[in-house]
Parts: structure tokens; C-alpha cells; sequence
């Protein structure tokens, strides 16, 4: 029979298996990770995995860790996602406006609507003059964005995104300014604009 520290620990491990855990909505587990956070850590690390904790934003989430030693890697526990233009385009769209959110207003959640996700795309999705076709590319953009766990939909709201804080440790500051320079060429090539 486990122990009420083991069984703590044990859940924790699993549901951090399951995805990225957020303080907000599993406190059971951010509580466990507080204190038995090095028994988790001492778990994932025989397999090749790190525990990342991010205090200040209130997430954990698996990393694989860097194989660097020897020439027998382990096999990867954690998958690693191709992502298509689309939804790389979408993410550091999304994680720029997470930073004005944060610069300006800075608490709370960042709750974008439906036709606003779509605005920040219009720009950048293939220049075809069917609307309709337009708005389909980018709500399947959307959806996959949900499905990875960038977005979550709100409660009763279907038309409401919450963009989830976990995307600021993927698209880390400089790779959002090395984009930001692409996006600003392109959306000049696209409007005809130059240098002035």
C-alpha cells in the first residue's frame, strides 16, 4: 500500500505523462511538485526527461533532455511536433500579443476572440479572395493550435480563446524577434510597401 507522499508523487508524474500541468486548474499536483518536487525530477531524469516548473507563470511540463552523453541516446519519451507554416505563424502571432498583454495590462488571462485570431492571420494566409476558404484555414489553424495546448477555448463560449502561458517556453524572446523581422518583410512584400 503507497504511502499518501507516494501516491502524490506517483500522480504527479502521471499527469505531468499526460501534458502540461497548470497550477491554476490542478493544484493537487502544483502542490506535490512543491514539495516532492525532487522525487519527480529524480524519476523523469533515469529516463532521460526533465522536469521543467516555471513558478512565476504557474506551469510544468516534460522536456527531453539534451543527449549529449555517449553514443547509445535513449529512445525519446517526448514526442516532437513538426508544425506546419500555419500554425508556427499562429503561435508567434499569438505569443507577440502575449507580450503586449503582459507590457500593458499584464493580469489576468489573455482572451482573444475568434475573428481576432483570424485578423492577426489575414495577413499572412495565402492570398486567395475566397473569404470563406481564408476563414477555414484559419479556424483549422486555430483547432491544432488547441489540440498542441496553446489555446484553450473558454466555458460557454465557443467564440473565446484563452492563450495559454506555456507557449512563452516555446517561443522564447529571440526566436519571436527573428520572426518578428520575417513577418515584417513579408507583410511589406505583400502590401507592395518598401523601404520609405
Amino acid at each position: 500500500m503507497r504511502t499518501p507522499e507516494e501516491h502524490a508523487i506517483a500522480a504527479a508524474i502521471i499527469r505531468l505523462m499526460r501534458g502540461v500541468t497548470y497550477r491554476e486548474t490542478d493544484e493537487e499536483t502544483w502542490s506535490a511538485l512543491q514539495r516532492h518536487g525532487s522525487a519527480v525530477r529524480d524519476h523523469f531524469t533515469t529516463i532521460g526527461v526533465d522536469v521543467v516548473v516555471d513558478d512565476t507563470e504557474g506551469y510544468a511540463y516534460l522536456r527531453s533532455q539534451d543527449d549529449d552523453e555517449g553514443d547509445d541516446p535513449l529512445p525519446r519519451l517526448v514526442i516532437r511536433r513538426s508544425l506546419t507554416y500555419n500554425v508556427s505563424l499562429l503561435l508567434v502571432l499569438l505569443r507577440k500579443r502575449l507580450v503586449e498583454f503582459e507590457t500593458t495590462d499584464g493580469e489576468g488571462k489573455l482572451v482573444l476572440s475568434r475573428d481576432e485570431i483570424v485578423e492577426l492571420l489575414r495577413l499572412f494566409l495565402t492570398d486567395s479572395t475566397n473569404e470563406a476558404r481564408m476563414i477555414d484555414q484559419a479556424e483549422t489553424t486555430i483547432k491544432k493550435a488547441a489540440e498542441l495546448g496553446f489555446l484553450r477555448q473558454l466555458r460557454g463560449d465557443t467564440g473565446q480563446w484563452e492563450v495559454r502561458r506555456i507557449l512563452k517556453a516555446y517561443v522564447d524572446a529571440q526566436t519571436l524577434s527573428d520572426f518578428a523581422g520575417k513577418l515584417q518583410e513579408y507583410a511589406a512584400t505583400m502590401t507592395g510597401g518598401g523601404d520609405e
